[in-house]
């Protein structure tokens, strides 16, 4: 709820003063900002509530900052590309919202909509106005119909969460949108410093630890906030007709001879990884993280936006290494995003499996993996999927588009890893070799069995074979 009583004062340990007023903050993203009309009338001197003292201190806060209100409402062009801006005023009542802050905030995105404009939240607030009691907390409702009513339209929220953000406008303006920057150093988190535990360890409330913890996708300085928002503003407002084009092999271009061959070289430590591949096919490129739900997963799943061959495209791609509940769950966000955006996908398979310890169970590994098959299986947008390495079981299929699927000459697509398979048949030791042989895992058998594609960019020489069935 409301994390600091709203009055002529900021509570925090840091002076207004030091704080870019909203004005300023906006300079720094933008060279051609033009404010947007303010909608509604003159509410009561004290407020909806009567409260004493309330238009006084309204009153003050208007001559401290040159403002009427919490937050400034229009639109300017970030590094090219024109997005609707939301700056609140810290220094007017601690940035908090009010029912005027809602008016403005609900006629800007009625005004995004119409125009097919990005929004960009600048979040710096408090919370919501106690002198305007449940009247204030419900503009939260507001804010959020109008944020998903945004999000169903098919444009982009991008969130740039200042210092500080904190209680109702951190939940709605800052979390809910698509993709979160983050100042460094910034208090962040939906409890205020004010009604935290004592004991609360104040590291937990910062930008960094929101980043951390899967919440936000990047902490961004100041001097670089312009570019990266503009890289973002400029990836997201790429929509474009057409699957992604198949990446070339970056390794072997000669078939593996049996099945044990293309293990081996799957799991060969120099073979190129999905950070390679991701290199070679961007010339630009920016990365979601988080699973918006507490994790990461930055050793088993890179997701993100790039530049191929001027369009955009998503990317989710695993690493080689076992993938963890997060980095499903941040895959099967980027998937959604992507088709909400009208974004084509790219996935890149490469895993010996889904994480299988006692920590992956109580994250929720099941429902992760099932969230991500049903996302690929309902995408708006096609998805191009390529095996670049070890294709091992369900944890790797759940990334794999059915019937769009292709594999590079050193990878290997497998039910199960051969010397589980073995061993789940009481076969004796030595025998990984012959059941990798009779699992058919190589890119040739999958390609006779109708599993996977195959085309001169992966196997010279073969022309351009469909699958004759849905993997």
């Amino acid at each position: 709820m409301t994390d600091r009583p709203s009055t002529d004062r900021p509570a925090t340990d840091r002076p207004a003063t030091d704080r870019p007023s909203a004005r300023e903050f906006l300079a720094l993203v933008t060279d051609d900002f033009t404010e947007l009309p303010h909608p509604g009338g003159p509410s009561p001197a004290d407020g909806p509530l009567g409260w004493p003292g309330y238009g006084a201190a309204r009153a003050r806060a208007a001559e401290r900052t040159g403002e009427d209100e919490s937050v400034v409402c229009g639109t300017g062009r970030v590094e090219g590309v024109r997005a609707v801006l939301l700056a609140f005023e810290f220094g007017f009542l601690g940035g908090s919202l009010g029912r005027s802050t809602g008016d403005r905030l609900e006629a800007a995105y009625a005004y995004a909509r119409e125009h097919r404009l990005p929004v960009v939240p600048l979040v710096a607030t408090g919370g919501s106005r106690m002198q305007e009691g449940m009247l204030a907390l419900t503009q939260l409702q507001r804010v959020a119909r109008e944020s998903a009513l945004t999000r169903e339209a098919g444009l982009a929220q991008v969130a740039v969460v200042r210092d500080p953000a904190t209680g109702g406008g951190w939940a709605t303006l800052g979390a809910g949108a698509d993709v979160v920057l983050a100042l460094p150093g910034a208090q962040v988190g939906f409890a205020g410093s004010r009604v935290r535990p004592p004991d609360a360890d104040p590291s937990a409330y910062t930008a960094e630890a929101q980043v951390a913890a899967g919440s936000a996708d990047a902490v961004v300085p100041a001097g670089e906030l312009r570019a990266t928002l503009g890289q973002w503003l400029r990836l997201l407002t790429g929509a474009s007709d057409g699957p992604a084009p198949v990446p070339r092999p970056l390794g072997a271009r000669d078939l593996p001879v049996s099945g044990w061959a293309a293990v081996r070289r799957a799991r060969a430590p120099e073979r190129p990884r999905a950070g390679a591949y991701l290199d070679a096919y961007f010339t630009d490129r920016a990365a979601l993280s988080g699973d918006r739900c507490g994790g990461t997963d930055p050793g088993g799943m890179l997701c993100g936006f790039g530049e191929h061959a001027g369009r955009t495209v998503a990317y989710a791609a695993q690493t080689g290494a076992a993938t963890r509940p997060a980095g499903y769950r941040t895959a099967t966000r980027l998937i959604r995003l992507a088709g909400r955006l009208g974004i084509p996908v790219l996935t890149l398979v490469d895993t010996p499996g889904a994480a299988n310890d006692a920590a992956a169970e109580r994250e929720g590994a099941g429902p992760a993996i099932a969230e991500l098959f049903g996302a690929v299986a309902a995408a708006r947008t096609p998805v191009t999927t390529l095996v670049i390495g070890e294709g091992g079981s369900g944890g790797a299929l759940a990334l794999a588009a059915p019937g769009r699927t292709w594999a590079t000459p050193d990878s290997y697509f497998s039910v199960i890893a051969p010397e589980l398979a073995a061993a789940i048949l009481k076969r004796g030791p030595g025998e990984e070799e012959a059941t990798a042989n009779q699992l058919r895992l190589r890119p040739q058998d999958l390609t006779e069995l109708g599993l996977i594609r195959t085309g001169d960019q992966l196997f010279p020489g073969t022309g351009d074979r469909r699958s004759g069935e849905r993997m």
